[in-house]
């Protein structure tokens, strides 16, 4: 049996995972709030599982089955915060929470049901896409607001959902997946000036490496 704590570490190993490159100790101990040693200890179990391919002081990745797992574990939690959102009212600023504590419990007709009450969604509240139920992820050319330079319009797509206060902020100021805006300057230390349908704003450039822009040209 795989363990909701072992489903939250592959899920959390192929969301640092970058191409086929390995995910160090460190960096996942920091996503999952533990000790390296308590790092070391689940990856073990999840090599045993053939889960993930571990090798000691390197890091880890995947293996197949184990992003069979992830990428289900991740669609379960997408789409339950949209159902959240769109069906039972929720703020997009608390939804991440609730569908975290109901990800791993939901069976498979649960989430064809809510899937098709939705008319097969292909992104989640805050952009994300939502895997397929065949475990396919779609995915585009992105990169943080914090990188695109003064005078390009560009168009947000996705925002990180970790943090409610931020989301809150983010609303509040209209900064949401697919709204177009224009990076006007960074002429003050750490701050970013942008404008969103007509209104000027400044952004610290902690708040816009949270936001995950496409080109509009």
């Amino acid at each position: 049996m795989v363990s909701h704590a072992m489903e939250d570490y592959l899920k959390a190993i192929y969301t640092l995972q970058t191409d086929d490159e390995l995910v160090s100790t460190t960096s996942l101990a920091a996503a999952m709030d533990c000790s390296p040693a308590s790092v070391t200890n689940m990856l073990q179990k999840l090599s045993d599982l053939e889960l993930v391919d571990y090798i000691p002081y390197q890091g880890v990745r995947l293996a197949e089955n184990g992003c069979k797992i992830a990428l289900e574990v991740i669609r379960h939690h997408r789409l339950i915060e949209l159902y959240l959102m769109q069906v039972l009212g929720f703020g997009w600023d608390t939804v991440h929470a609730e569908a975290d504590r109901l990800e791993h419990v939901i069976s498979e007709e649960f989430e064809d049901r809510i899937d098709a009450a939705l008319g097969h969604p292909t992104i989640d509240p805050h952009g994300h896409p939502i895997p397929t139920k065949e475990g396919h992820l779609t995915s585009e050319q992105i990169s943080p607001l914090s990188k695109v330079r003064p005078g390009e319009c560009v168009e947000v797509r996705q925002v990180s959902d970790r943090d409610p206060q931020t989301l809150r902020y983010l609303a509040n100021i209209g900064l949401v997946p697919d709204v177009r805006l224009r990076v006007l300057d960074r002429s003050e230390p750490g701050q970013i000036g942008i404008r969103i349908e007509g209104d000027d704003h400044r952004i610290t450039e902690g708040v816009a490496r949270l936001v995950y822009v496409a080109s509009t040209s």
